[in-house]
């Protein structure tokens, strides 16, 4: 074939390859319109999107050129059968960054990086439905690739073509230069965004490579302890005793949602406690997914390469858990997911947490959020958490700082009694007049709607009971989103980290609603300097904070300098005063909290030579350990610290292998007598994933078999702690018992584990096999008679019943 018909046959492959993408763009335009989600310009929108879709597929053209042509010089024809496959390809990726795109609102980018495939599938299924019919988009897309092409190539290049496709080049070149919106992610092709997302994520982490980084002071963060002022005392009634903390942080609880806003109406309670809270109507979260939660919060810290959860180790740190626990409090985190999930308990733990009460310790008499089609459910629903939270308060000595983290307002919406609610929702459509959302909108986001008058009315119910306890009095609770929820479309570049902020308590002496801009990083510095400087407490010399603390001004005024980090490893927004920059473009930010897009080229500098700065900062901090020296910090725990020999022995053994695959690897170290292999790769895999039960019995029963029983019984009943309802542990502390002459204490732990329900023959049979060496035979038979009831046709039952 002649260089002229290959460049002929590859132009009518890019173009083939650009209407695919039209067309996935018209999919996505008529997915949303159909959604209910408003295009402010339906034809600008398509416009702008053709046009960024024509400039990837021309950039994307010139990137493989070289490769049909060097195919085409070894092997004729062997280049088009290529350029087919790989533009299938990425037609393939295109529509699976868009299916993304259409379920969560925000493009793909270098978060991608920052989960691994378990919590993408955790995300996923939680969302979507995965059936055939899910899939076949991914077919007909690439299908549509090859008949276009097909079609196309048969037809003559005319001059007008010609003229028509260099002219959408020098638009598309135009707009990039001269409008600023054409370049807004809204508009972007997703193939491109997530391809330059990742290109800048690695230029920044180059840019600050650790080698490098130098700062002004060795410790930027470490200041006086009354660097902090106390602004909150004039708001409180002080009393002699501590006070309860209780710290509920909303899942996807936007301010939009709230108040007088824009699809305010269905969060009745929380209406309620804006005029007697004192409440930050103009308050931010420091990211826009829950991965920045708890450390912001709880820890006024910085974010790191990827979210501050996911470094490990863990930089040293202080938090709110920590301080409080050196100072008497118990400290309790309740969620109703997997704690695991973002490395929540790691962060936790680290900090020396009391109690961490998770899916894996509620047991009966909870009722789960329905599973999926796929069979996945994130846990328990918000008024679940609540009502457990509850029944554990008693047993907890005050003062306590109680963390609560819901769940419902997410994918898939799903709760108990959703029927009822989506009544309720229909009734308020149709009696509450200052609704400001349309009827229509309403009707395609019903589903949230219900959640978030069912989380509301959770929390109603759960302050409304606790006020009956005693302690009620010298409570402080402390409201607050992680984030506004993603799925309905976002009016702006601020609504997605503009969340209330609320403090309540009957020790206010009154309340007030602030315009001030504060943000998560400013809860725990003015918590902490509130508590210390009007409670006997041991007194903090040092703190080590990411800002200065709330504001406290009524009028509208922002005296802090805020960077975001969107998802995970996209540190693009920043606020600073009354402005935003997102993504290089720049906004006016008025006391309303609404954005005015403005050109000014200096502000714009100083912007980006600011979020700069605070990327700079965040990168020294968290990549050479400088947040807070360990020679002040006597409040947190380590984890588990590997010598440079075991990290050598890890990395060999676990080469290309995942952490359940690891646990294989390391039960058959166990199995042929390799403990001490064995334990190091359990470690391992628990330094990671720190409730993983199976891996943890493993552990403890190598040191059983070693004969370290009493190291063996401490990591078995850590098991049991962590997951009451797990049967393997209690079988490995009935023989452990067993072994060590300890059958006393083999029945009473086997008595707990069937009080906690855990009905498994296996455990009714060692049960009776201990009273059987204790001489109880009345004991023995009477467990086999209950177990056999529930379990008929268990032979081994049977078997040692004839023996009794």
């Amino acid at each position: 074939m002649r260089i002229k018909d290959q460049l002929r046959t590859y132009l009518f492959l890019s173009l083939a390859l650009t209407f695919t993408f039209w067309l996935i763009s018209l999919f996505e335009i008529f997915s949303k319109l159909a959604n209910g989600i408003v295009l402010s310009n339906v034809l600008t929108f398509t416009t702008y999107k053709f046009l960024n879709d024509y400039w990837t597929v021309f950039l994307l053209s010139l990137l493989f050129l070289p490769i049909y042509l060097i195919f085409g010089l070894i092997i004729k024809s062997w280049n088009t059968i290529v350029i087919k496959v790989l533009f299938c390809l990425i037609a393939i990726g295109q529509f699976a960054l868009t299916k993304y795109h259409l379920t969560t609102l925000v493009n793909l980018g270098a978060d991608f990086l920052g989960y691994s495939l378990d919590d993408m599938f955790t995300t996923v299924t939680a969302s979507e439905s995965l059936s055939l019919l899910y899939f076949v988009p991914f077919i007909v897309f690439p299908t549509l690739f090859l008949v276009l092409y097909n079609a196309i190539s048969k037809k003559e290049i005319k001059q007008f073509t010609k003229v028509f496709l260099l002219s959408l080049l020098v638009l598309s070149c135009i707009l990039k230069a001269t409008v600023t919106p054409f370049s807004d992610s809204d508009y972007q092709n997703k193939l491109a965004y997530f391809t330059t997302d990742i290109i800048r994520f690695q230029t920044d982490k180059n840019a600050f490579n650790i080698e490098d980084l130098t700062y002004k002071k060795e410790y930027p963060l470490v200041q006086p302890f009354e660097a902090t002022p106390d602004v909150l005392a004039p708001f409180f009634e002080i009393k002699e005793e501590k006070p309860n903390i209780v710290m509920i942080i909303v899942e996807g609880l936007g301010t939009e949602f709230i108040g007088k806003n824009q699809y305010s109406g269905f969060t009745p309670y929380l209406d309620a406690l804006i005029p007697k809270s004192l409440y930050w109507e103009n308050f931010v979260s420091n990211a826009g997914r829950t991965f920045g939660a708890l450390p912001s919060i709880l820890g006024s810290l910085p974010y790191g390469e990827k979210g501050f959860l996911e470094m490990n180790p863990l930089p040293s740190n202080i938090s709110l858990v920590s301080i409080l626990k050196a100072n008497e409090y118990t400290t309790s985190f309740y969620c109703g997911d997997e704690s695991s999930f973002d490395r929540k308990i790691n962060f936790l733990e680290y900090n020396g947490i009391d109690h961490v009460i998770d899916i894996n310790k509620f047991g009966p008499g909870y009722q789960k959020t329905q599973a999926n089609e796929g069979g996945f459910s994130w846990g328990y629903p918000d008024g679940e958490i609540f009502k457990k939270t509850l029944s554990e308060l008693d047993a907890k000595k005050g003062p306590r700082l109680d963390i609560i983290m819901t769940l419902t307002n997410h994918e898939p919406f799903d709760f108990p009694a959703k029927k009822e609610y989506l009544r309720k929702v229909d009734s308020i459509v149709a009696t509450n007049r200052r609704l400001q959302v349309s009827k229509s909108e309403v009707a395609s986001y019903k589903d949230i709607f219900a959640c978030l008058l069912y989380t509301d009315h959770s929390i109603k119910k759960f302050i409304t009971e606790y006020a009956k306890r005693p302690d009620y009095k010298n409570t402080i609770f402390v409201i607050t989103g992680d984030h506004r929820l993603i799925p309905i479309a976002q009016k702006d570049k601020l609504c997605r980290f503009h969340v209330p902020l609320y403090l309540h308590s009957p020790l206010l002496k009154k309340p007030q609603t602030f315009k001030s801009v504060s943000s998560h990083w400013d809860i725990t510095p003015s918590l902490i300097s509130f508590l210390m400087n009007n409670y006997k407490m041991n007194k903090m010399e040092k703190t080590a904070w990411m800002s200065s603390g709330l504001d406290t001004v009524r009028q509208f005024r922002n005296i802090h300098k805020i960077p975001i980090m969107q998802n995970k490893g996209s540190i693009n927004e920043m606020i600073y005063k009354d402005y935003l920059i997102s993504d290089g473009n720049l906004f006016k930010i008025d006391e309303d909290f609404e954005l005015t897009s403005i050109n000014d080229s200096e502000m714009r500098q100083l912007m980006k030579d600011s979020l700069n700065e605070a990327k700079k900062l965040n990168a020294y901090l968290t990549k050479k350990n400088k947040i807070i020296p360990n020679s002040i910090n006597t409040y947190t725990k380590p984890a588990f610290q590997f010598s440079k020999e075991d990290l050598a022995t890890i990395k060999k053994l676990t080469k290309g292998l995942t952490f359940d695959e690891t646990f294989f690897l390391a039960r058959d170290f166990a199995f042929n007598k390799e403990s001490e292999k064995a334990r190091l790769l359990c470690n391992y895999i628990l330094n990671e994933y720190p409730n993983y039960a199976d891996v943890r019995t493993l552990k403890g029963r190598t040191l059983a078999w070693d004969k370290q029983y009493q190291k063996a019984e401490t990591e078995l009943l850590e098991v049991v702690k962590r997951t009451p309802y797990y049967n393997d542990s209690y079988l490995a502390l009935m023989d452990l018992y067993w072994w060590s002459n300890q059958d006393n204490k083999g029945i009473s732990i086997a008595k707990k584990g069937l009080k906690n329900k855990v009905n498994t023959p296996e455990l009714g049979i060692k049960l009776a096999q201990a009273y059987k060496r204790e001489n109880n035979a009345t004991m023995a038979m009477a467990v086999i008679d209950s177990v056999i009831q529930k379990n008929p046709a268990n032979k081994e039952l049977i078997k040692i019943k004839k023996t009794l």
